[in-house]
């Protein structure tokens, strides 16, 4: 039996109708690129994508928000982008930092507070085989070992795919305590993260705790970027969270996302020595992209990064690195440094070599992670975008207009 073939095109009384919206909607749509429209021949008309309007019918039919400028967006709870920095289930990550450590802001992105999952009796399992694959990658880049201990995490661990409130809050305690264990080359502990990591990067140094603190809170989430948004695609097909976190590392990896750190840290390095002055000067004059400037939600300032940056300055870190180069280089380009910028200053102030940044930046945000696929898991959605085909139209009589069987 033949079953009739859905059309290419629509005019605009069909269109308008099949997304149940006025003409003069429809032309706004348009004008936003969300729907191709043609020219029909020997007419004033146009004619519209039929593909376009059904994709967008069914994105809005997900309860998906359709803007300007922006791609397919997932509805989530967890936080929110403003010129004043992130959010947190409306705490502002800034003000959290105050005095919160990554495992309180875990909490709050988890959106847990009937149990406590950083209790000291909640900890990752550690098999025989990740202990070896923890050991033979012991001089390996601190992501790559990571991603290999986490890929024989679910295995050894038989509450790996409980599904329950607290259950997966538990789950995402023990991720990020093994995954803060891979990073730094330690077996898993319950003490607090980020005393974890100032003992093994920089023991001795009592503003080193509380730096590191308040970077990895900061840190902890940053709504839909390249890696959280993988992750919930990874997650949307029904994998636990150790899985769905190496989703999440393998696309943090990218020299335009986590790569960001340690681009930024080279910048840091050559200007820490020398005529500071002289050497923005020539990168300017040369089109060279500072790299820990400039940010595509943050026109004005990254909020995170002056408070990074304000407290370096106050701790005693290299002033010239925290205040006065992001001044110059904001009169030479009207950029603002961003929180990568100030990550590669505290990571040369804490003498680690470079590299570090994006270990820091990994360990801080699996808690993001963490809560992106909690609630991509408790949707029960599957993450399943349509491409915008660009493509040449197909002809009359050819085959993509043959009836479907």
């Amino acid at each position: 039996m033949k079953i009739p073939s859905e059309p290419l095109y629509l005019s605009a009384a069909e269109a308008s109708n099949e997304l149940s919206v006025s003409p003069a909607t429809l032309y706004a749509y348009v004008s936003r690129g969300l729907i191709r429209s043609e020219p029909v021949a020997d007419s004033r008309a146009k004619r519209y994508r039929a593909d376009d309007v059904r994709s967008l019918k069914d994105r809005r039919g997900a309860g998906t928000r359709v803007a300007e400028g922006e791609a397919t967006v997932l509805d989530s709870a967890i936080s929110t982008l403003t010129e004043q920095g992130s959010y947190y289930r409306g705490v502002s990550a800034v003000t959290l930092a105050e005095n919160a450590t990554l495992e309180q802001a875990a909490t709050l992105l988890w959106d847990v507070d009937a149990i406590d999952p950083f209790s000291a009796d909640n900890m990752p399992v550690m098999s025989p085989a990740m202990t070896a694959v923890a050991a033979a990658t012991a001089n390996e880049p601190p992501l790559a070992r990571a991603i290999a201990v986490l890929a024989l995490a679910s295995d050894a661990d038989p509450r790996a795919f409980n599904r329950s409130r607290e259950g997966r809050a538990q789950i995402g305690a023990r991720v990020m305590r093994l995954m803060a264990a891979a990073v730094l080359g330690t077996a898993p502990s319950p003490q607090l993260i980020h005393r974890q990591v100032a003992a093994a990067w920089s023991p001795g140094n009592g503003a080193a705790q509380e730096l590191i603190r308040r970077a990895l809170v900061l840190l902890a989430d940053h709504e839909l970027n390249p890696s959280t948004f993988t992750l919930r695609c990874a997650a949307s097909t029904g994998l636990n969270l150790y899985d769905a976190t190496i989703a999440g590392l393998a696309a943090l990896k990218g020299p335009r996302h986590g790569g960001a750190g340690p681009l930024s840290a080279h910048l840091v390095a050559d200007l820490a020595d020398g005529d500071l002055s002289g050497k923005i000067r020539e990168r300017v004059s040369l089109g060279e992209r500072i790299a820990g400037f400039g940010h595509s939600v943050y026109k004005h300032g990254d909020p995170r990064a002056d408070d990074l940056l304000g407290r370096l300055a106050e701790a005693g870190f290299d002033r010239k690195l925290a205040i006065d180069a992001p001044a110059l280089i904001h009169e030479a380009t009207g950029l603002y440094p961003n929180i990568d910028y100030a990550l590669a200053v505290l990571v040369r102030g804490l003498g680690l070599p470079i590299g570090h940044e994006l270990a820091l930046f990994a360990i801080a945000r699996t808690a993001g992670w963490v809560a992106h696929g909690i609630e991509q898991l408790q949707s029960g959605q599957l993450i399943r975008p349509r491409a915008r085909y660009t493509g040449p139209a197909p002809a009359r009589g050819d085959p993509g207009n043959r009836p479907r069987r």
